[in-house]
């Protein structure tokens, strides 16, 4: 779903909380502004993340003890637990063997891999590869939530790259991640935001920046 017609669906919602309103506003903001960076990956990618971020992010004094890995295990549970239809995972079946497979099996993407770099002792090539068959197991099983848990720890591994400056715009590196990244990105997000939508009831949680007027 565009990101027009997931706006065009919140403005028209009734007895809709403000504070999940402006959250899945700024996500869909977002959304939109990766649709019109479809031509650079790197801004796409980074559109496409604060759009995710927009709709999990919560004020930390609230949930002092919500670390970020946390955040998205137990935000990803509750999404899969909305989603009756199933398009999480007919999305995932559909794309692994494209860009969901591509992603998973990058070691570029493993955090071990680059501890290894760092000079941490640790087998990353053995713990790589368990990976990689426990996010196929999660598929053959119906898993979801680990399997988008394993998918989004990859992409954090590359949020981080890009956004802490370790990435060369438009390298030719890591375009292939970048790429895949924006792919299933942009096809999860839109998922996400409907499902909060529909579920208007459940306690998305407040949000970091609230708005704020102009005196």
């Amino acid at each position: 779903m565009p990101s027009a017609d997931l706006k065009r669906k919140l403005k028209q919602q009734k007895d809709f909380p403000e504070t999940l309103a402006v959250r899945l506003h700024r996500a869909i903001s977002w959304l939109k502004c990766a649709e019109e960076n479809t031509s650079n990956h790197d801004l796409q990618f980074i559109a496409l993340w604060v759009s995710y971020n927009a709709c999990y992010a919560i004020d930390e004094k609230l949930e002092p003890d919500f670390t970020e890995r946390k955040q998205f295990n137990e935000f990803i549970a509750r999404l899969v637990s909305h989603d009756h239809e199933n398009r999480f995972y007919n999305l995932l079946w559909q794309k692994y063997s494209g860009p969901v497979r591509l992603i998973i099996e990058n070691h570029f993407l493993y955090k071990p891999f680059w501890d290894a770099q760092r000079g941490e002792k640790v087998n990353w090539k053995k713990l790589f590869e368990k990976s990689n068959e426990d996010a196929l197991r999660y598929l053959s099983q119906v898993e979801i939530s680990k399997l988008i848990d394993v998918i989004l720890d990859r992409l954090y591994m590359l949020r981080n790259q890009i956004m802490h400056g370790g990435a060369t715009y438009k390298s030719k590196v890591n375009r292939a991640q970048v790429k895949d990244a924006c792919n299933i990105l942009k096809l999860l997000i839109p998922i996400i935001v409907d499902i909060m939508m529909d579920n208007k009831e459940e306690d998305w949680g407040e949000i970091y920046f609230p708005v704020v007027g102009q005196n």
